[in-house]
């Protein structure tokens, strides 16, 4: 008898999983279906290999973005020129500056 119960229970949730899809339709004005611009998900990291990123994308993008795109050189430059020669500089000395073995790590994944 639990069997036959524990069976049906698994039966029960098994249908119930299969019925919990997660439809995403969208219509125009008119009540059109319009079709997404690609059958994957965006938090697939290879989406934008098959997908058309222009159809994608809205119209005005984040200008916080583009000032990312104009601030990075400036971020360049003082990792370049700040950031790595302190580490250097630290490296040689590490009982007076603290300079462990993971601060190692990640400066050596830098290169």
């Amino acid at each position: 008898m639990k069997t036959r119960v524990f069976a049906a229970g698994i039966l029960v949730l098994a249908v119930m999983a299969g019925c919990a899809g997660n439809r995403q339709e969208t219509v125009d004005a008119e009540g059109n279906y319009v079709a997404p611009a690609s059958i994957y998900s965006v938090m697939d990291s290879t989406s934008l290999v098959y997908t058309d990123v222009a159809a994608g994308s809205p119209l005005n993008d984040n200008p916080w973005r583009w000032l990312g795109f104009l601030l990075h050189p400036v971020g360049q430059v003082l990792d370049y020129g700040v950031n790595r020669p302190v580490y250097s500089l630290t490296s040689h000395m590490p009982y007076l500056f603290g300079y462990t073995s993971e601060d190692a790590m990640l400066d050596s994944q830098r290169r």
